[in-house]
């Protein structure tokens, strides 16, 4: 069903897959928008490692979940901040591409955990994260992201 990747030895292993999208602060989540055309965002998330699943929040209206309830496919692209070879100039980036299906979070209680682990990846801020859980999580709509396919590969800039 899911294509092979045509440049696989640039292909990273799933554990590094795994890594990327732990450490990445934000990737591009892409749906099927308005008149079927694609629709990409970016997005701050959360990789589970316990589900293996991909959590985002945002609004509870607007384009993006018109889109989900439309259709439920997805992809989700992230990548690592890179690095330099000595005496190089091309970054050299980790990058994954995650296909799946997306749906809302109606559990309170997951919605919140993925709210905390959001916050986490910024901010290490008890007051701040109490705050924000008590004026906005009413008016966050939560997103899970299970994942069905899932390629990455190293990129040589130059």
């Amino acid at each position: 069903m899911f294509r092979k990747m045509r440049r696989f030895k640039q292909q990273i292993t799933e554990e590094e897959c795994r890594e990327v999208l732990m450490n990445a602060k934000r990737g591009v989540l892409s749906l099927l928008g308005e008149e079927g055309y694609p629709y990409g965002l970016p997005i701050n998330h959360w990789y589970c490692e316990e589900d293996g699943k991909l959590y985002f929040h945002g609004a509870k209206e607007g384009h993006k979940i018109e889109a989900i309830k439309k259709c439920d496919k997805a992809s989700f692209c992230a990548y690592d901040e890179g690095y330099r070879k000595e005496g190089d100039w091309a970054l050299n980036i980790k990058s994954v591409i995650a296909f799946g299906i997306i749906s809302l979070v109606e559990d309170e209680a997951l919605a919140r955990k993925i709210c905390i682990h959001l916050v986490g990846k910024f901010i290490d801020d008890e007051e701040y994260l109490v705050k924000k859980l008590k004026n906005a999580l009413p008016r966050v709509q939560c997103l899970e992201m299970s994942i069905d396919h899932m390629t990455g590969k190293l990129v040589n800039e130059s």
